[in-house]
């Protein structure tokens, strides 16, 4: 049995590693330059922070997570978008608790 044999699931190269990095450092730049240089207004800082946060959660999914929706990889893709839909509900159905019981106890 060889070394490769006991793991299904693709490995990224090291020079996918550095794509991803690379892509991860410029979308980390662009919203902090967008921040402190103050060159957009309100709205347009917002929409650019916002975009390339959902572009860096793609990026870190597909470089470093590896998720994607081939034949191969359809289970752990599915199996991790089940994951996050808990986590998003179990936090935000917290804050809704959280909120309600203040509201309640405001009378």
């Amino acid at each position: 049995m060889s070394q490769h044999d006991h793991d299904s699931h693709a490995h990224g190269t090291v020079g996918s590693y550095v794509v991803g990095f690379i892509l991860s450092v410029i979308l980390t730049v662009i919203p902090f330059w967008a921040v402190m240089t103050g060159s957009f207004d309100r709205a347009t800082t917002v929409a650019i922070l916002v975009v390339t946060a959902i572009v860096q959660i793609v990026v870190h999914l597909k470089y470093f997570l590896h998720l994607n929706f081939s034949k191969e990889g359809k289970l752990d893709t599915f199996s991790f978008l089940f994951t996050a839909l808990v986590i998003v509900m179990v936090v935000g159905l917290s804050i809704w608790i959280i909120y309600a019981s203040n509201a309640m106890m405001m009378y």
